[in-house]
């Protein structure tokens, strides 16, 4: 029996690598998934809930020792491999609709009916991990460098298959892995079982049936789109990160202000969707004479002031943008989309359209990096923030191309007389407009324009808004142009240098004349930081620690902005206010858990042992949330190095979780990484990468993204592999003294990772990111305290 038992201890690291690669490839593939069929935020959220999975699972092996048997290990896998599957399956058939809560109390049921069903594979994976702890104490250190090396290879492999093919794929790919282990490792009933789940996954594969495919909500714009009579599909293409949808409908009609003065069709359009909610439209140029359109849209006007010899189009999409800088006439057009399958996707479409957009110039990336690694300026460099579509993007998504310091670089970038455009919907109750003022007027005075007022102009149409600013002041002749070209357009002059109350407001009448009043109290530097906080939202400047540009919100006035928004909750479930919500009802369920042990065992624990339970949860739920404070919020860092969420996901997981379970396993062999001040020797390297991270960030950013992959992973190790040690080095004291306590003290640290990710966003928004990962850091000191004062003399001891 000892000789069984000990080559069934010896086949569990490997279910365990496999386990753990499978289950953060499924977590990476849900979020891509719900980002198409529902919304980026909602699986977020989603997923936090259903990885309180892993901590009802500690939990449940805290109360029933039985379920720690490590004979029952190979069985949770199969439950793994299985509910991986039939939880996506499940969820696809229920009805759930984030755009209905509002006014459906029903999609509550459905949301609790995901959040249960998401939670089954985690719930099995908890287990596995779980028993393993348990019953391999002295193995600690390889059960902990198991587990992450696992998620680390699960986050490349994850990558590679979603760049392969659609995000349901992997769904059923990532099982068959833990299948093909238990084959060679497991015996008996478990052994057959997980063949015949192989064939059947495999067969499903194969055939490709129609269930595979996730559901796309009848509120996204593409769904919508294909509603109109005559509306085509013309096929969808993926990337590891993005789904693109080209289609025919009479919704893509794509020209943002047009003129009412223009009485013409439009030619033909073909509409691009991203991840089936961002709608824009190409333009078939074949008839020259249908172009004509592009010299009635707001957006031409810094071309009728500049030299146009040289443009820089940020963002162009379907590119429209690119068409119109064409068309007035500029010599050089150099395009940079963030979107790689765009680009790809446009190019090979365009020829039907005889477009000769992304012909040359093109680049690929952050706007902002590229141009950093550009000598170059420009005549006008241009922004759109416009789709097929009016929208705004969710509060609590960053935006690095929107902060003081992109707009520093945009505006460095241009030549002296050069014309910095930006094009953005109405969208009521004007904010957009306004930060992008106070932002500009930031980044202008730190590049040494003191007297923004006199560089900016801007004009309304009947749906949007665009606004210039030019490097030196505007001349009069510029002055006397914009008027002109307003005039004969019938657009409404916004502001420029002078400008008075009756010139505005004319032909596209507003209740009030907000816009006036506003951008010159904005422009004016005596009046513009009490204008900022008596405005009913949050219009301060973003910079790239805080990011938010689209977040709004501010507490003191939920209740009028309540108000303002209709009475409708809907805006702020949109603006992030889900989050405190959910951190409540999260919090409150892991606390109950988290009891629940002492609540079921009370009369069977000693007193010492429960008195000494106290001290050593709070260990491990520090642990937990310091974690996921440091990593998530490397990530967001990372994504201005890396210029896209998912190379920065791909990289910061794979370097930390790596180096992570290279420390773990490194500790077992060398007693000085087993020594509590090396928590704070972790706590010191925190605040040194934030330092020296947005340094590493600055310098690196002109470099090609294949050499600044190599190098964030390369830098972000030797932090890794010091967050590594903490875990392990508790597990093993506990194995010593209080092996009773491990499952318990596993579900703690599994919960408390659940709400790091929700707490974390909740601080980010407010203070920054620079304040989170410092929190990280003090987390790691207090988890010290917590090991030498309250824990030390007797697990240390021993």
């Amino acid at each position: 029996m000892r000789m069984d038992l000990s080559r069934e201890k010896i086949s569990v690291f490997p279910l365990i690598f496999i386990s753990s690669l499978a289950c953060l490839s499924y977590e990476i593939t849900l979020i891509r998934i719900f980002s198409i069929s529902l919304w980026y935020h909602f699986a977020f959220m989603v997923i936090s809930i259903a990885m309180l999975g892993i901590g009802a699972s500690g939990a449940l092996l805290a109360v029933f020792p039985r379920a720690r048997d490590i004979r029952a290990v190979p069985l949770y896998g199969l439950l793994l491999a299985l509910f991986i599957p039939f939880s996506y399956l499940l969820t696809n058939a229920v009805p759930f609709e984030p755009a209905r809560l509002s006014w459906d109390g029903l999609q509550l049921l459905y949301l609790g009916l995901y959040c249960l069903v998401f939670s089954l594979p985690f719930f099995c994976f908890g287990l596995i991990i779980g028993t393993a702890y348990a019953a391999m104490t002295e193995q600690a250190g390889l059960v902990y460098a198991s587990d992450l090396l696992g998620a680390g290879a699960g986050s490349l492999t994850v990558l590679l298959l979603l760049s392969l093919s659609g995000p349901e794929y992997p769904v059923f790919i990532i099982p068959l892995s833990i299948c093909i282990v238990l084959w060679f490792t497991s015996k008996g009933a478990v052994r057959y079982g997980s063949l015949i789940l192989l064939l059947v996954l495999a067969g499903v594969v194969a055939v490709n049936p129609r269930f595979m495919h996730p559901g796309i909500s009848p509120y996204k714009p593409l769904e919508l789109a294909l509603k109109f009579p005559g509306a085509e599909h013309l096929g969808a293409r993926y990337s590891a990160y993005s789904r693109v949808d080209l289609l025919k409908s009479p919704a893509v009609r794509f020209a943002p202000g047009l003129s009412l003065r223009y009485l013409e069709p439009l030619p033909e359009q073909v509409g691009l969707a991203i991840d089936a909610g961002e709608l824009h439209a190409m333009t078939d140029e074949r008839d020259e004479n249908k172009l004509a359109f592009v010299r009635h849209l707001p957006s031409g006007l810094p071309y009728l002031l500049s030299r146009n010899e040289d443009a820089l189009i940020l963002e162009p999409k379907a590119g429209l943008s690119v068409l119109t800088a064409r068309h007035y006439g500029a010599k050089n057009v150099f395009a940079v989309d963030s979107n790689p399958l765009v680009v790809k996707t446009v190019r090979e479409y365009a020829h039907k359209l005889s477009s000769r957009i992304y012909e040359d110039k093109t680049e690929t990336g952050l706007g902002r990096s590229w141009l950093k690694s550009q000598d170059k300026t420009f005549d006008v460099i241009d922004i759109s923030l416009m789709g097929s579509v009016p929208g705004g993007s969710f509060g609590f998504a960053e935006d690095y191309r929107l902060t003081v310091e992109a707009f520093q670089t945009y505006l460095n970038h241009l030549k002296p007389d050069g014309f910095l455009s930006i094009n953005i919907y109405l969208l009521p109750p004007p904010r957009t407009e306004f930060r992008l003022l106070t932002t500009l007027a930031k980044a202008s005075e730190a590049s040494g324009l003191q007297n923004i007022s006199g560089h900016v102009a801007a004009i309304r149409s009947w749906g949007s808004l665009t606004m210039i600013v030019k490097k030196a002041p505007l001349s009069q002749d510029d002055i006397r142009k914009i008027k002109s070209f307003s005039e004969a357009m019938r657009f409404d002059l916004v502001y420029y240098p002078g400008i008075l109350a009756g010139e505005s407001n004319r032909y596209i009448k507003m209740p009030g004349n907000e816009h006036f009043e506003a951008f010159r109290l904005l422009l004016d530097q005596k009046t513009r930081e009490r204008f900022i906080s008596d405005y009913l939202f949050d219009i301060r400047p973003m910079y790239d620690d805080k990011p938010f540009f689209h977040y709004y919100l501010r507490l003191e006035n939920v209740k009028e902005i309540y108000r303002v928004m209709g009475e409708k909750w809907q805006y702020f479930i949109e603006e992030g206010y889900l989050l405190p919500a959910l951190f409540v009802q999260v919090a409150a369920l892991s606390l109950a858990l988290i009891i629940l042990p002492v609540v079921l065992l009370r009369k069977t624990l000693p007193a010492k042992a429960v008195g000494m339970a106290p001290p050593v949860l709070c260990y491990f739920c520090l642990l937990g949330l310091a974690y996921l404070f440091v990593l998530l919020m490397l990530i967001q860092k990372m994504v201005l190095a890396l210029e896209h969420p998912a190379y920065a996901a791909s990289v910061v997981f794979a370097s930390i979780l790596i180096s992570s379970g290279l420390g773990g396993f490194l500790s077992r062999r060398f007693e000085a990484l087993r020594a509590p001040r090396m928590l704070l020797l972790l706590a010191g390297f925190i605040v040194l990468y934030c330092i020296a991270l947005p340094l590493f960030i600055n310098a690196t950013s002109p470099f090609p993204l294949m050499y600044k992959i190599p190098l964030g992973f390369l830098t972000l190790m030797p932090l890794g592999f010091l967050m590594g040690l903490p875990f392990p080095l508790g597990m093993t004291l506990l194995g010593k003294t209080m092996p009773w306590i491990i499952p318990w003290a596993w579900a703690a640290n599994a919960f408390f990772s659940v709400l790091a990710p929700i707490l974390a966003s909740m601080i980010a928004l407010q203070t920054g990111f620079q304040a989170v990962i410092l929190g990280g850091a003090a987390l790691y000191v207090l988890g010290y305290l917590i090991l030498r004062r309250k824990m030390g003399g007797q697990l240390i001891e021993a």
